[in-house]
């Protein structure tokens, strides 16, 4: 090859680097005919997550059939998969509650009705079918401290995820309030029927004094709610009682037996029924229900008992 061949094809090649540079590192040449431009990836767009706000629900309660009604942009507030409600309480709210109670007193047929809303990702602590019917309770145990009498309160929960809370995890006022009113005389089959059968069959738990915590089935849950309702609306008080089996000396079983009733009081209070509301006693081993010669029969006989009276 001759020198001047080889320089020309040096200037040829020079241009066809050169070309394909120019195309590679500029944004608006079209250097490639059939839409096959390089593409290159914009890491200076970063995608910011979506930002939800937290739902602000107002304390409001309005009688459709009376001259009440309030609204303030403060409620209780609870923290998610918690039926705690967050201290302090508003002075707002504590200044309405005051003037409910005045109205539900001069109205004897009217209640308070509380419905308390769970979102479906939070985690029942609660001894309540849901997070919704403990958070109302709660709400209901403060309204009683401040002089609302327990027959004029209603508790309900329900499933609501358009509830939102905010960073910190906390709910704003995850809860729906009305009046309802009653004609005179009027009575409550379903209830009287459910307290019946809670003293006919009642709440058997079986475990030890020593553990942390009571796992109770869905059927279970409901017992609890229940008795709560027949407590506030009949008067009636929950009864706790521990049994053993005859292994030991009866005096030393008897103390055991109250050990097991009052972790089972513990754990109703914790869960939102008032202390004044729960006796727990012991019957030792006095009251077998199997045979106690049997490893299965003294199993059976080591149960906690929770029903009312």
């Amino acid at each position: 090859m001759s020198k001047k061949t080889s320089y020309l094809l040096g200037i040829l090649f020079t241009i066809i680097i050169g070309t394909l540079l120019y195309c590679y590192f500029c944004d608006d040449c079209h250097c490639f005919p059939n839409g096959e431009e390089v593409v290159t990836e914009d890491t200076n767009n970063i995608v910011e997550p979506e930002v939800i706000p937290a739902t602000r629900n107002a304390f409001a309660i309005s009688d459709a059939d009376g001259d009440f009604n309030i609204k303030i942009n403060d409620n209780f507030n609870f923290k998610t998969s918690n039926f705690s409600i967050i201290e302090p309480i508003s002075t707002g709210v504590t200044a309405e509650v005051v003037k409910l109670k005045d109205y539900l007193q001069l109205n004897p047929l009217k209640d308070i009705d509380i419905t308390g809303y769970y979102r479906n990702d939070e985690t029942n602590t609660s001894a309540y079918p849901n997070l919704g019917l403990a958070r109302a309770n709660t709400v209901k145990n403060y309204l009683i401290s401040q002089g609302i009498p327990s027959k004029q309160i209603d508790t309900h929960g329900q499933l609501n995820d358009d509830i939102n809370p905010d960073n910190s995890g906390t709910l704003y006022g995850p809860l729906k309030f009305g009046i309802v009113t009653f004609e005179d005389g009027n009575t409550d089959e379903a209830l009287a029927t459910a307290c019946d059968a809670i003293r006919k069959n009642p709440l058997v738990l079986y475990f030890k004094t020593g553990e942390a915590q009571i796992s109770l089935t869905a059927e279970q849950r409901q017992m609890i709610a229940d008795m709560s309702r027949c407590v506030d609306k009949l008067g009636v008080k929950i009864q706790v009682v521990g049994h053993t089996d005859n292994t030991g000396n009866a005096d030393a079983n008897m103390k055991l037996g109250q050990g097991r009733a009052d972790f089972a009081k513990t754990y109703l209070v914790r869960n939102g029924i008032l202390n004044d509301n729960v006796e727990a006693s012991s019957k030792g081993q006095t009251e077998p229900i199997a045979d106690n010669t049997t490893e299965e029969g003294r199993t059976k006989n080591r149960r906690t008992v929770i029903t009312i009276n």
